[in-house]
C-alpha cells in the first residue's frame, strides 16, 4: 500500500472488538499477519533486544497502542499510532482531526533538519577578538567537517553555518558559545551533531587560544520547526445546546487565557503534548528531546505562553496554528532496533523525518483543540471521566462484559470512585 492509497477514515472501528480491529488492519492492506503479531505484547520488544537497547535491564514495560483515525495532511491519509496511557487522548485526536476534514484537514510543513551544536568557549582574555578570529576562519571550519559523515554529506545533509554568541553575564563570568549548524537530514542528529563538535573543538582552542569545555547538542531546535494549521467551519463547532459562534468564541478565548498567563499555558501546552509524545514514543523517537525544546521556545519571548494560536478566519471560521522545534528521526536509535516502532512507521507510511514532523505538529494541534473544545463546552471531565471509569472498573474487579457495563453505571450516577464500583460488581454477582 502507498500513502496515496491510506484512508484514515474507518467508520466503527471504535465499537469493534480487538480481534477485527486487527482484522479491518489486514484487510485494508496496512499491516501483513506477521507484521501485526509484532504489536502483541508477547511477540514484540523481546529481552534479548531490551538488554541491548539500556543498562542493567530487568524486563520490559508495556503500554497500550491506539490509532488516532481522521487524519488528512497535507492532503493525505494517515493512521497515527499513540502510545500512552491517559484516557480520552486518542478519542479527542480522532474526533477533532475529523471535524478539521471538514474544513481541508491538516495543512503541515518543516523546516530544513538543521541541528545545533554548542562549542562553550573558555579563559579568553579578548571575547571580541576571539569572536572575530574564528568568523575570519569559518568557511574553512566548515569545510573541514565536509568529510567527517560522507553518508550524510551525499544525501545533501552536513555542516551548513557557524555561529558565535557572546554570553556577557554568568555565574562565572563573560565567555563564548559557538553555535554549529548541521542538516542531519531524516536523523534526529543528536549523534552527528556531537561527533562534529568533537572534531571541530581542537581547531577552535588553536584559533582563539581559548579552552573547549562543554561540546553538545541543544535540544532547542529553532532551526528545526514544524507547522501545522487547521480551518474548522464554524457549523462543525456546534454540539448539543452550543452553536459553532459559541463553541469558536469560547476556543478562542480559552486559548487567550493560556497566552496571557504562564499558570495556564503549562498545562494548555501539557495538552498539546499529550498528543505529540504519544507519537513520538509509538515511532521511537526522543520525546523528552522535543519536550524541552517546546517549552524552552514557548518562552522565547522572554515569557512563558501558549505554543499554539487561535483566531477568527475572514469567513467566519475557527483557525488555528501550532509551530514549535521538531527533532525527529526515521533512522537509528530505537527507530533502527526496535520492532514495534519499524512497524508502526510502516503503519504510517513516512517516507521522511520532516514528513513524520509533520504529522506530529498536526496530532499536537489537534488534541490542543479537544481540550479547548472541552473547556470551552462541558468541560474538561466529561469526556475524561468517561474513558476514566473504565480504568476504575478494572481496578475494582470487572471483566470482560462487566467493565464497559460497569464503567456505564458509574459515569450515570457520577460516582467514579473504586469502592462504588466494588458494591456494584458485589450486588451483581450476588443476584447471578
Amino acid at each position: 500500500m502507498t500513502k496515496k492509497d491510506q484512508v484514515s477514515r474507518i467508520s466503527g472501528f471504535y465499537d469493534l472488538d480487538l480481534e477485527h480491529r486487527h482484522q479491518e488492519l489486514l484487510d485494508r492492506g496496512y499491516l501483513t499477519p506477521e507484521e501485526l503479531e509484532t504489536l502483541l505484547p508477547e511477540t514484540g520488544l523481546s529481552l534479548e533486544i531490551a538488554d541491548h537497547m539500556i543498562e542493567n535491564v530487568v524486563g520490559v514495560f508495556s503500554l497500550p497502542i491506539g490509532l488516532a483515525l481522521n487524519f488528512q495532511i497535507n492532503g493525505l491519509d494517515t493512521l497515527v499510532p499513540m502510545v500512552l496511557e491517559e484516557p480520552s487522548v486518542v478519542a479527542g485526536a480522532s474526533y477533532m482531526a475529523r471535524l478539521a476534514r471538514d474544513g481541508g484537514g491538516f495543512m503541515a510543513s518543516c523546516s530544513d533538519p538543521v541541528m545545533i551544536g554548542q562549542l562553550q568557549l573558555l579563559d579568553l582574555e579578548d571575547l571580541s577578538q576571539a569572536r572575530e578570529q574564528i568568523l575570519a576562519h569559518k568557511e574553512e571550519l566548515l569545510d573541514s567537517l565536509q568529510d567527517l559523515d560522507p553518508i550524510l554529506r551525499d544525501l545533501g545533509g552536513g555542516s551548513k553555518d557557524l555561529e558565535v554568541r557572546e554570553i556577557t553575564h554568568s555565574a562565572i563570568g563573560p565567555f563564548l558559545v559557538l553555535h554549529l549548524l548541521l542538516d542531519v537530514r531524516d536523523a534526529m542528529g543528536a549523534n552527528a551533531v556531537n561527533t562534529a563538535c568533537e572534531f571541530i573543538a581542537p581547531a577552535i582552542e588553536e584559533l582563539t587560544g581559548g579552552r573547549v569545555h562543554l561540546r553538545i547538542l541543544s535540544n532547542l531546535a529553532d532551526r528545526r520547526l514544524a507547522k501545522a494549521r487547521c480551518a474548522i467551519p464554524v457549523e462543525s463547532l456546534a454540539v448539543r445546546e452550543y452553536t459553532g459562534e459559541q463553541v469558536r468564541d469560547g476556543i478562542i478565548e480559552a486559548w487567550a487565557f493560556a497566552d496571557a498567563d504562564p499558570y495556564r499555558a503549562a498545562t494548555h501546552n501539557k495538552g498539546i503534548m499529550n498528543g505529540m509524545d504519544a507519537v513520538l514514543l509509538a515511532t521511537g523517537n526522543d520525546w523528552r528531546a522535543v519536550e524541552a525544546g517546546a517549552h524552552a521556545y514557548a518562552a522565547r519571548f522572554g515569557f512563558y505562553r501558549s505554543l499554539s494560536t487561535w483566531s477568527v478566519d475572514p469567513e467566519g471560521d475557527l483557525l488555528g496554528e501550532l509551530e514549535l522545534p521538531m527533532a525527529v528521526g526515521i533512522v537509528g536509535g530505537a527507530t533502527r532496533v526496535h520492532p514495534t516502532v519499524k512497524i508502526l512507521l510502516k503503519l504510517m507510511g513516512v517516507e521522511s523525518a520532516n514528513q513524520l514532523g509533520e504529522i506530529i505538529a498536526s496530532v499536537g494541534l489537534a488534541q490542543n483543540l479537544a481540550a479547548l473544545r472541552a473547556l470551552a463546552t462541558d468541560g474538561i471531565q466529561r469526556g475524561h471521566m468517561r474513558l476514566h471509569a473504565r480504568g476504575v472498573a478494572i481496578t475494582a474487579g470487572a471483566a470482560g462484559e462487566e467493565i464497559p457495563q460497569l464503567a456505564a453505571q458509574l459515569v450515570e450516577e457520577k460516582k467514579i470512585r473504586i469502592d462504588r464500583a466494588q458494591e456494584i460488581l458485589q450486588a451483581w454477582r450476588e443476584d447471578e
